[in-house]
């Protein structure tokens, strides 16, 4: 089933087996809504790290029932996601996923070489599905999080990462705009040479599974008509799936300007681990998070 709307997700999973979520320091109402709404939909099994008082007291307030997840103790917010951490790590979960506690220390905790989920020579990417009203279908977009200033193998990473989700969602073959300030390849830009060759690359197959264009300017990625305008012939033009940004700043206004002045939705996740780890902001709504809980559900092995 191709996925058209984020609603779609819910479908999708409950006709497949359960996926195991663990919440580090979970100690907050978004979250434990988010997680329980997730469960009673039949989407996910769940264990709360936090502390367990918090969590009760939490529970009641938000006519949230509480025996419905493992709850595991641990006050101290560090030590939380060290231990649902380790949690995935003895293979008691398949889902990471953020809590009450500050971004750095959960990338700290996915990040340890001894303990962490890291494999060897990763790298950690931010992926984000997007619902944007004005749009004709979600979008896959990335880096808007995580690599401030993506190099060129890191930029290989990510876009591996946007067709990964792409295919989850049921496209079979995702269109990838590689984004910079125009659609002309100008050697005085480094954004545009390195599209140029992404996109050849894409042409060659050592980037497979998707067609690649790029450089594209935003405008002509996502609009047919202005592509017509510009005179750009391109299956992607206009149309695209997925969105390659060339650097944190450009990703991050795009995604903040979609959800504050378009009302977009979301679901995001970090991939590169060894499970997929939801990072969602502490102020996010429960509805986004409880997006992202059916994305890397979705996503799971």
């Amino acid at each position: 089933m191709a996925i058209q709307k984020l609603d779609d997700l819910f479908e999708v999973l409950r006709s497949k087996p359960r996926k195991r979520l663990v919440a580090a320091y979970a100690n907050d109402a978004h979250t434990i809504e988010a997680v329980a709404a997730a469960v009673q939909a039949g989407i996910v099994e769940a264990t709360l790290v936090g502390d367990r008082d918090t969590i009760l007291k939490v529970c009641q307030e938000q006519k949230v029932d509480a025996s419905q997840f493992e709850i595991v103790q641990e006050s101290v917010d560090t030590k939380a996601v060290a231990t649902a951490i380790s949690l995935i790590n003895e293979g008691r979960g398949d889902i990471l996923m953020k809590g009450l506690v500050t971004t750095d220390r959960y990338m700290r905790g996915i990040l340890n070489k001894e303990k962490g989920l890291l494999p060897p020579k990763a790298v950690l990417s931010h992926v984000t599905v997007m619902q944007i009203p004005t749009y004709h279908k979600l979008l896959v977009v990335g880096d808007v999080a995580i690599i401030p200033a993506p190099d060129f193998n890191q930029k290989v990473a990510i876009t591996n990462y946007l067709i990964t989700i792409a295919k989850t969602l049921g496209i079979e073959t995702p269109k990838v705009a590689l984004l910079a300030a125009t659609e002309q390849v100008s050697t005085g830009m480094p954004a545009c040479v390195e599209a140029a060759v992404l996109s050849k690359m894409g042409d060659r197959g050592q980037i497979q599974g998707a067609l690649l264009e790029g450089p594209l300017a935003l405008d002509v990625a996502v609009n047919a008509e202005a592509a017509k305008i510009k005179k750009l012939t391109s299956q992607v033009a206009g149309d695209a799936d997925c969105l390659l940004f060339p650097n944190i700043e450009s990703g991050n206004v795009f995604f903040k300007t979609c959800t504050k002045f378009a009302k977009a939705e979301l679901g995001a996740m970090v991939m590169g681990a060894k499970v997929p780890c939801i990072l969602t902001s502490r102020g996010d709504s429960v509805k986004s998070k409880m997006y992202s809980i059916a994305l890397a559900a979705n996503a799971a092995r």
